[in-house]
């Protein structure tokens, strides 16, 4: 991937998720329209001592549904934003880790392709040089084995961007 295309996959990622983030926040921070608005009943007179432990039974029973529905609203919105934002940065940190795993990959592979081409002359096998071919060889398996990871990482982190 070209650095130009891999800055613009990068800034629109950023831009996406922090787009997210601000409808989550929204979301999770908006009433929820399906329920009716609590109100609570206050006297506007003086309670009689007769009535006043109703009135504080009546207050001790709204101010604990008022906290029920508020636990539950905050239940909802967090499973909102999780549904609109977690899922999103759960897909994007698996594909940066995918990358990030991916270019290690490319390093230790890279670097056993140069051990391998300082080693070339050793590529016929004889009576002087088994130890240098058996080298090569190694350092060959290796290149190939680590350039298979890398190339898969990348691979599955497109698909993962995209989707799939």
């Amino acid at each position: 991937m070209d650095s130009v295309r891999f800055g613009r996959v990068l800034g629109i990622g950023a831009r996406l998720a922090a787009k997210t983030a601000v409808a989550a926040m929204d979301a999770a921070t908006s009433p929820n329209p399906s329920t009716g608005t609590n109100k609570v009943n206050v006297p506007t007179t003086q309670p009689t001592a007769s009535t006043a432990s109703a009135t504080t039974k009546k207050r001790a029973v709204s101010s604990t549904t008022q906290i029920k529905q508020t636990g539950q609203g905050l239940k909802d919105g967090s499973r909102r934003f999780n549904e609109a934002f977690g899922s999103r940065v759960k897909r994007l940190s698996g594909a940066l880790w995918l990358e990030l795993t991916g270019v290690f990959f490319g390093i230790f592979a890279l670097s056993a392709g140069i051990g391998a081409w300082k080693m070339r002359a050793a590529l016929h096998e004889t009576v002087t040089n088994h130890e240098e071919h058996s080298r090569l060889l190694v350092a060959l398996l290796m290149a190939m084995v680590f350039g298979y990871f890398c190339v898969s990482s990348f691979v599955k982190a497109n698909r993962k961007t995209r989707g799939r």
